[in-house]
């Protein structure tokens, strides 16, 4: 039998089991030579860098510690980074892509549940459910069979900022369903928009004819408070604003000012900052739906994560193309 190669995991002992349960674990090591009772969480453990001198693969995942020139020139024989978690921009420096390394991400898998629970957020809302229920705690009655004005799903436009892998996922999710879907990315031209089934407007006209605006741009000096007072204002009355994406993209002050009325709502699994301070007034709106950046992976979704690297890892092994390799071209612009 050939020698297997040397691979080490560079992640959060903590997640390490959540992200590879048994089964998973078992596929990974029918492939590599690993031990997962050594892991790396700083690269200057002494029994961390003699393994890491031979390693040809890295495992890595959330607590993975910073992969800068130093560590690459402790691993010379390192081909491969396969990444069992989003973004690989917090865990790469300068020097990868000069290496030649193939690097892979299971941002794919993190996106999904993002998309599932914006997908759930959109349809919840446009039966405004929230305040729905609300009103019944309240009065304690409602009259049966009672049609209520202004609410449902029916032909509503959604207007998705930001075509990531969220968005892109979410543009599926919302196929199946009677709506009218718009897309504001500047990197996303008509006839693109097109081939997704949607339509492209520029951010300002989206938020303008938009029921629900969900916000799926990366976080990058462009994008920072893209959605201030003037967009906010632009909204419809009874609108509603979802945010799984970054905090950094709304601007907060502004937010809460456009909210305090009650004209529009929001959805926010994520804030800035993050977690806010006790006493913000999102806690206290009435028109906020707040919730602990819990959209992504959480639970028994982190093993697909774990899953993704084991197909990557049995694909690079077998000498077939990966199916989530990261493109540094497009990284700079990546969520």
């Amino acid at each position: 039998m050939p020698e297997r190669p040397l691979a080490l995991f560079a992640m959060s002992a903590e997640t390490l089991p959540s992200v590879y349960p048994s089964a998973v674990l078992d596929r990974i090591r029918a492939c590599v030579d690993v031990d997962p009772d050594l892991i790396a969480e700083d690269f200057r453990d002494p029994r961390v860098r003699r393994v890491l001198a031979e390693a040809e693969i890295l495992l890595t995942g959330w607590g993975c510690p910073r992969i800068d020139a130093a560590v690459l020139d402790a691993a010379p024989r390192l081909r491969a980074v396969l990444h069992a978690a989003g973004s690989v921009k917090g865990t790469m420096a300068p020097g990868w892509w000069e290496r030649g390394l193939v690097v892979s991400s299971a941002a794919a898998a993190n996106a999904l549940p993002v998309a599932e629970y914006t997908l759930g957020m959109i349809l919840l809302v446009g039966k405004d459910l929230f305040a729905s229920r609300e009103h019944y705690r309240a009065r304690r009655t409602f009259t049966v069979a009672e049609i209520q004005p202004g609410i449902g799903n029916f032909g509503r436009r959604i207007g998705i900022v930001g075509a990531s892998k969220i968005g892109r996922r979410l543009i599926e999710l919302l196929r199946p369903h009677d709506f009218e879907v718009a897309l504001s990315d500047p990197h996303v031209d008509r006839d693109e928009a097109a081939t997704l089934g949607v339509s492209s407007l520029p951010l300002h006209e989206l938020m303008r004819t938009s029921d629900i605006v969900s916000v799926h741009a990366p976080a990058i000096p462009t994008t920072h408070r893209m959605i201030g007072a003037r967009e906010l204002a632009l909204m419809p009355d009874g609108a509603v604003l979802i945010n799984t994406a970054r905090g950094s993209l709304v601007n907060t002050d502004a937010l809460v000012e456009a909210l305090r009325p009650g004209r529009v709502s929001a959805i926010l699994d994520v804030t800035d900052p993050e977690p806010l301070p006790s006493d913000s007034p999102l806690f206290d709106l009435p028109n906020v739906f707040l919730t602990p950046h819990l959209a992504g992976s959480q639970g028994n979704e982190v093993r697909r994560l774990g899953l993704y690297v084991a197909e990557e890892l049995e694909r690079l092994l077998a000498g077939r193309p990966l199916v989530h390799q990261v493109d540094h071209t497009g990284l700079e612009r990546a969520a």
